[in-house]
């Protein structure tokens, strides 16, 4: 990769041969994971980073709130800035303010630049292969493979088919400090099957034949019109429309499950999507380009170590799926956490990169939005759209969506939906909150 080193990280620490020393080891080349490995490198630690592919191309949707984009970001990795509306069942729509549609490919390439002084090693590692020795960790890197498996927010959102070239043999890494930036699921601790996921199916078409479903300037954050009457085989779990541009003249129309246990198959939301979009008048290529949604959005946070970051935080948000702006934000603090204590001292590192990245109140709000989103899985699926046009009735709705250590605004944005709900979704909430337990991960 240009601008990135291989092979041995030089130390005056002695390695094995074929054995890579670094401060800290980065699994996964996501935007997390190269951001915190560029962090690293830049406040002083030597620094590797393991990618499955690392010269695969990114070909997620990333999105963000703008009041949640680091100030260190560059202004160019925004591709475009439109305004955020949500459309009611009954078709009204409630303005949501500013959004932001991030430019993938120049993130990457941003990202990619600042990597000069990281190790940069092809493979992926699980549980078994961190392994403690004495005060560091011995991990075995395997090398990219061919085999199957469901991309995530955090591992670049790429699918996880790993089709890149075998370029390296499995090697060793001894490191002091190993950090999980493989995604959701994580790599090294995946979850249940049949858990919670967020999934969707979209395609990429033309502004022009979008304009029936988003108009100029817009995105479309939810839209809870239904996809067209109700087929056989369809279940009767409520769906919406998502639909961002991308500032190129190209819009992504994406038919999604926020959230269900276990997630909506694909195969239901691809057809949702064609009734929907053939209803409006969108038409659609057949060569349009297509993307694949699917990753758990309620997991509870990690062990201390290795230390999670990114969507194996988890940074998740469960009811966005957002978690890349609080990673970038979150990655220059982080770094210079670890290098106040590493080489010497990694299990002070592991200490205070636990309590930078989980404070009281940023553990008080993940419970908070971990029991937001039991609500609504326990809600009747025809409650659901009313309990969205509540949620975005006031401004307080989005306090909910930002902020991951806003415990103030956490609260004031769920009391604003209780206000707004009609009857029967109070009475849920009610009988949610009665549940609700204060503690827990």
């Amino acid at each position: 990769m240009t601008g990135t080193r291989s092979g041995t990280a030089s130390s005056s620490r002695s390695g094995a041969p074929g054995t890579t020393v670094a401060d800290v080891l980065v699994l996964g080349g996501g935007p997390a994971g190269r951001a915190l490995a560029a962090a690293c490198a830049e406040a002083g630690l030597r620094t590797t980073l393991a990618d499955p592919a690392p010269e695969r191309a990114w070909t997620a949707t990333y999105c963000a709130w703008p009041e949640e984009l680091p100030p260190h970001l560059p202004t160019e990795m925004v591709a475009t800035r439109p305004e955020a509306v949500a459309v009611l069942p009954g078709g009204g729509t409630r303005a949501l303010g500013p959004y932001a549609v991030l430019d993938t490919a120049g993130l990457r390439a941003h990202l990619d630049a600042r990597l000069a002084g990281v190790t940069v090693l092809p493979g992926r590692a699980t549980a078994d292969d961190v392994r403690p020795d004495g005060h560091r960790y011995r991990v075995r890197l395997h090398p990219p493979g061919r085999r199957g498996g469901s991309g995530g927010p955090g591992d670049g959102g790429a699918p996880r088919d790993d089709t890149a070239r075998v370029v390296d043999t499995a090697r060793v890494v001894d490191a002091a400090l190993v950090v999980d930036a493989t995604g959701a699921p994580s790599r090294l601790r995946p979850g249940p099957a049949g858990g919670t996921e967020q999934t969707a199916w979209g395609v990429v078409v033309d502004e022009r034949a979008a304009a029936p479903v988003v108009g100029p300037g817009e995105a479309v954050f939810m839209d809870w019109r239904s996809p067209g009457p109700h087929r056989p085989g369809w279940t009767d779990w409520p769906t919406f429309l998502y639909a961002v541009p991308y500032g190129d003249g190209t819009v992504l129309l994406e038919e999604t499950s926020l959230a269900r246990r276990p997630g909506l198959g694909l195969p239901e939301l691809r057809d949702r999507l064609a009734a929907r979009l053939a209803g409006a008048g969108v038409d659609v290529p057949d060569a349009a380009p297509v993307e694949r949604v699917r990753f758990p959005v309620d997991t509870p946070r990690g062990p201390r170590h290795p230390v999670g970051f990114g969507a194996a935080t988890p940074l998740v948000h469960p009811a966005t799926g957002f978690s890349v702006a609080p990673a970038l934000g979150l990655a220059p603090r982080l770094a210079a956490e670890l290098a106040r204590h590493l080489p010497h001292d990694p299990a002070a590192a592991t200490t205070a990169a636990r309590r930078l990245l989980w404070p009281r109140s940023a553990r008080a709000v993940h419970r908070l939005r971990r029991h937001g989103l039991r609500t609504v899985l326990e809600m009747p699926p025809r409650l659901v759209p009313d309990f969205f046009d509540a949620f975005f009735a006031g401004r307080s709705g989005r306090a909910f969506l930002t902020g991951r250590d806003d415990l103030t605004g956490t609260l004031a944005g769920m009391a604003g939906v209780f206000r707004a709900a009609p009857p029967p979704v109070r009475a849920h909430m009610l009988r949610s909150a009665a549940a609700f337990h204060s503690k827990g991960r």
